[in-house]
């Protein structure tokens, strides 16, 4: 008697694998869609078997941010602060690129969970490492904002334009009325997967602010710049 082959034994549930089951779920369908009983199908459990590894959807997407920006790249060691925080910077923005509902879950967070923490912690140290005093770091941080994990928070959010080439062109009655913004638009580089708006290049975008940025703090830096002199009327970069 010709015996079937075992099934292969399925693998044991642990808060990991449902982290990392809810991340895919999401990536795939959105997470609009994620709901404990759609991630328990995915996983071929009950329901309630979830429970004991998260206690509620907010503990699941409290730990799919942990395993989000827990894979940010460190940067390489090394005394130069601003190669270093442009690096660790540009990897928590590729890291949240591949999964494009994570800013808007952290962003949604009542705290930061200890991987935010984390990453935080690195990109302060950095800046104090470089020589930033704890006042000018203090500052920068909050110059930064969203930033340090990679996105930004544009005036207007455009809609997705499933096809750029087709985007009309802006009425003549509204480029008389506000020429300079007509200007700019027929001017500006396109990309068409741009989620700046205006079918902007995301990336470039990007990179110029924070090197502006960058720049720019290094040079409050070198000046010994504080903020209690500034608030005593000293300008912000000499």
């Amino acid at each position: 008697m010709t015996r079937r082959p075992e099934a292969a034994p399925r693998a044991p549930l642990s808060r990991d694998r449902v982290l990392r089951a809810a991340v895919e779920l999401a990536d795939g369908t959105g997470i609009e869609a994620l709901s404990m009983r759609r991630l328990a199908q995915e996983l071929g459990v009950v329901p309630m078997a979830l429970y004991k590894h998260v206690a509620n959807k907010e503990q699941l997407l409290d730990g799919m941010v942990e395993i989000v920006v827990g894979g940010i790249g460190l940067p390489a060691s090394g005394p130069d602060w601003r190669g270093a925080v442009r690096q660790r910077i540009l990897s928590a923005r590729a890291a949240l690129l591949g999964h494009p509902w994570a800013a808007q879950v952290i962003r949604s967070r009542s705290g930061p969970t200890p991987a935010v923490l984390a990453h935080l912690d690195s990109v302060i140290g950095l800046f104090r490492a470089g020589g930033f005093s704890v006042d000018l770091t203090h500052h920068v941080m909050h110059a930064l904002g969203g930033r340090v994990l990679g996105f930004t928070q544009e005036v207007f959010e455009a809609a997705p334009d499933p096809d750029p080439a087709a985007r009309p062109a802006m009425a003549p009655e509204a480029a008389a009325a506000y020429p300079h913004v007509a200007e700019l638009a027929g001017a500006a580089a396109h990309d068409g997967d741009s989620v700046v708006g205006g079918g902007c290049d995301d990336q470039f975008e990007f990179e110029f602010a924070l090197d502006l940025l960058l720049d720019g703090f290094e040079r409050l830096r070198l000046q010994g710049w504080t903020s209690g002199a500034r608030r005593a009327g000293g300008g912000l970069i000499a």
